[in-house]
């Protein structure tokens, strides 16, 4: 699944077509192509692979249904029937089998959660009764549902009661059901839309990574350089200093998910980070921002600084500031990065933020809720290389080790999400699910090798990936990545040292890497160019005569490898 164009095959109960309108004509990437299949026949769509739907390939199923269309002991239930809790989950069970089936057929699988319709006769005060109310027997379905498929890493249950919260009243219109089966009103459809499209980019590597975040009346109310810190608004009993602090909280619970933040803000930086440090009603403190460029200078300038510093591209970014002067600077000078409009009323930051669905990941790992801290390590390393001579020399100083091993149980999901998230040190930026990733090595003559990076600062975790393929007298290097935050430590050396020695382990003649240039993987070029690999550039093809074993770097030490 590439960022230019994902099929889609759409299965339902009820009519799809307004939905599939939407999802087509939406003007975000990426842009997708749907399939829809005749509706009221799930069972039968999911079932027969002979039916001409089936003719084509398709990157994405979404199976959206209505409880009581799919689950018969349900639509029972809504009849004041009477039937047992074991009763409809055995059916829930039988339906989750029928999708899981289609695994086979598409890469990607979302599943928008059941949803109470407002037009459903229902218990009043036992709603909630175990064993009589209908909200409670659909959670307990849902919760069923969930607990069948989430052991599929390319299975999604998409939570589809925020999309009718938002849409209020317009969620439902009975008339567009009688007289076109259609069961949700537009405005259900649009915010559908907008999470399944946040979920692709996500899936794609899309996911932003560092929000930027001014500081005057963006991060605190007020001007510290006029006020001082101690009368900042921030916390207390005030309406305006509790919704900054709100919003200081949201932005805290993105770095527990791997968001990183940056300050960039027109101060004097030593008076701002005394607010910072001493403010006790600060939730963000120094150690939550992986960066800050803080001083009177074009914050688009900035902005290239800092990014440059961390080694992330601009599209990674999302830079949030009060002004609009500020906001529509970096529009203009850095349209890759996302600039959301922004209000002028502090009570709405935090509603604002937690609405931005750029931050969607199919995974978190534990790398992630330790990324601010990693990247604050790097800042002690930089610190450290300054005062040091040549790179050789301080590379010596770190004490880098290197542990090798295969894809299993314990990396495979962190294996993955390096594999689809990472752009700049990736040789063809191919993307494969977890599972399409765990069954490609399983074919004879392939082989994966992960690579966790340590040293005398901290652990970096799993940040490398090899992928190989022998053929005949060769080996194929199909996938070659390393993240950004070790890149030029010579752990790309290490990398192409380890398949080196597996080559001439065998016998092997040579290896090569085919390199696939896209927009953001120009790092990975300039690397090989300099591997002492040969290089072809008529085809972009690099060889490595196995006569001559690849060097290991002085610097680095295997503590352990994979075989």
């Amino acid at each position: 699944m590439r960022e230019g164009l994902v099929r889609t095959i759409l299965i339902s109960d009820f009519n799809l077509d307004v939905f599939a309108g939407y999802l087509e004509n939406d003007s975000k990437t990426p842009k997708i192509f749907s399939t829809i299949t005749p509706f009221g026949q799930v069972a039968q769509v999911i079932m027969d692979k002979s039916m001409e739907c089936w003719e084509n390939s398709y990157d994405l199923a979404v199976v959206w249904t209505r409880a009581e269309g799919v689950i018969n002991s349900f639509q029972k239930a809504i009849d004041f029937n009477s039937v047992t809790i074991e009763q409809v989950l055995e059916e829930v069970d039988v339906y989750s089998e029928s999708i899981l089936s289609l695994m086979d057929r598409v890469k990607i699988i979302f599943v928008p959660a059941w949803t109470m319709s407002f037009s459903m006769s229902a218990y009043g005060m036992l709603e909630r009764k175990p064993g009589i109310g209908l909200a409670d027997l659909l959670s307990r379905m849902n919760l069923r549902l969930a607990e069948n498929l989430n052991e599929m890493e390319n299975i999604f249950i998409l939570n589809s009661e925020r999309w009718l919260q938002l849409a209020g009243e317009e969620a439902f219109k009975p008339k567009l059901w009688y007289m076109g089966k259609i069961a949700f009103g537009n405005a259900v459809f649009k915010k559908a839309v907008c999470e399944i499209k946040s979920a692709l980019t996500g899936l794609m590597g899309g996911t932003k990574k560092i929000v930027l975040v001014d500081l005057d009346n963006t991060l605190w109310g007020g001007i510290v350089g006029d006020e001082g810190w101690q009368n900042l608004k921030l916390g207390g009993h005030s309406p305006i200093g509790e919704a900054f602090s709100d919003f200081q909280k949201g932005l805290k619970s993105l770095t527990r998910r791997g968001i990183l933040l940056g300050i960039i803000s027109k101060n004097e930086e030593s008076v701002a980070l005394e607010a910072i440090d001493k403010n006790s009603e600060m939730i963000l403190k120094r150690e939550d921002f992986a960066g800050w460029r803080i001083n009177w200078s074009d914050k688009a300038g900035n902005i290239l600084e800092l990014m440059d510093e961390l080694k992330l591209g601009m599209q990674s970014a999302v830079f949030i500031d009060d002004h609009p002067v500020e906001r529509a600077r970096i529009r203009d000078a850095l349209p890759e990065i996302l600039v959301p409009e922004w209000t002028n009323d502090p009570m709405l930051y935090k509603h604002n933020l937690v609405n931005l669905d750029c931050f969607n990941t199919p995974s978190i790992s534990p790398e992630d809720k330790e990324r601010t801290k990693l990247y604050k390590v790097e800042l002690h390393r930089k610190e450290l290389k300054k005062k040091l001579g040549s790179l050789d020399d301080w590379l010596k100083t770190l004490d880098i080790k290197l542990v090798v091993e295969g894809i299993n149980e314990a990396n495979r999901q962190r294996a993955s999400q390096l594999f689809n998230k990472t752009n700049q040190m990736n040789l063809t930026t191919r993307r494969m699910t977890e599972e399409e990733l765990v069954d490609w090595v399983k074919e004879k003559d392939r082989r994966i090798w992960t690579f966790r990076v340590s040293d005398k600062f901290g652990n970096s975790g799993l940040t490398g990936f090899i992928a190989i393929e022998c053929r005949g007298t060769e080996i194929q290097v199909t996938d070659f990545l390393l993240s950004c935050r070790v890149m030029g430590r010579k752990i790309e050396e290490t990398m192409l040292h380890i398949v080196s020695e597996y080559g001439r382990e065998l016998n092997l003649k040579k290896i090569t890497a085919c390199y696939l240039m896209t927009k953001k993987n120009r790092p990975c070029y300039l690397f090989w160019e300099q591997s002492g690999f040969k290089h072809d550039d008529k085809t972009d093809t690099f060889t490595w005569d196995l006569i001559n074993p690849y060097p290991l770097p002085d610097c680095i030490k295997i503590l352990s490898n994979g075989g």
